[in-house]
């Protein structure tokens, strides 16, 4: 689910019943008649993904409002997130930063970030590139270091796996008047907890910043260090695509060991 800023961060939680109690009893009859329908229909797989998909929203309509709730979090958490910053994008980030951690403590498995609108294209400045970057640095720098501190504190940033990553970088040279152009050849990701070995620089570029030169890493790399740090064999893991069974990591994905704790 997508979680929105503002004060209705995710659309329709709210339940159209007077009650909890109410819109429980319609999903109990709804979830008898879709049972008897799956006793008629042997081996219809689709009513039984309806049936959980009902349970599963309940659950979230449930726990949602608690998780956004923030009233319990102390000061000092949150203005060691930003919330209390005068530059609203900070503000922005670091409420989502926050909710991560909460998401954390809850279970959830997977949980992306993205930048706050308002810092013109983000990180993406084909032009007006300081004044852009500048702008989005001072939006995540401070939250993120946040929630990698919290995780900590709280003893969990060593089963807590963070990558803060994009898809390319920014050429070393300008782009018109005042902007750089994607570079795909060079460009860093950082990653954090989960197994990874701190204070570690992997890899180097050239002299101008261009392209990747020592200890080069793909994309297929990084995805089978990241399977590994889950648990998960890269070389088995596979899914079925135009009739062939196809690995996330194609054949060309290696483990990047030097980075591992």
């Amino acid at each position: 689910s997508v979680f929105n800023p503002g004060n209705t961060p995710v659309a329709n939680i709210k339940p159209a019943e007077s009650s909890p109690a109410i819109q429980r009893r319609k999903l109990d009859l709804m979830r008898q008649l879709d049972l008897s329908s799956k006793e008629r229909f042997a081996g219809e797989d689709q009513i039984e993904s309806a049936i959980l998909n009902y349970e599963t929203a309940f659950r979230m309509q449930a726990a949602v409002p608690d998780l956004m709730d923030l009233s319990g979090e102390s000061d000092t958490v949150k203005k060691m997130y930003g919330l209390e910053s005068d530059f609203n994008q900070t503000k922005t980030f670091g409420r989502q930063c926050l909710l991560a951690r909460r998401l954390v403590e809850r279970g959830v498995r997977f949980i992306e970030l993205t930048c706050p609108g308002g810092n013109g294209d983000r990180w993406d400045q084909h032009g007006n590139l300081v004044d852009g970057h500048n702008k989005n640095c001072k939006t995540v720098d401070q939250p993120i270091a946040a929630l990698i501190t919290d995780l900590k504190k709280l003893g969990i940033l060593e089963e807590t796996l963070v990558i803060w990553t994009g898809e390319f970088g920014r050429t070393p040279f300008a782009q018109g008047g005042n902007g750089r152009d994607h570079n795909p050849f060079g460009f860093t990701t950082w990653l954090a907890g989960g197994g990874v070995k701190p204070g570690v620089s992997y890899g180097a570029t050239d002299e101008w910043g261009y392209k990747a030169i020592e200890n080069k890493v793909e994309i297929h790399d990084l995805h089978a260090t990241m399977l590994h740090l889950l648990g998960i064999d890269h070389t088995k893991s596979t899914f079925r695509f135009s009739s062939r069974d196809m690995r996330l990591t194609d054949v060309h994905g290696h483990i990047i060991k030097d980075i591992l704790a």
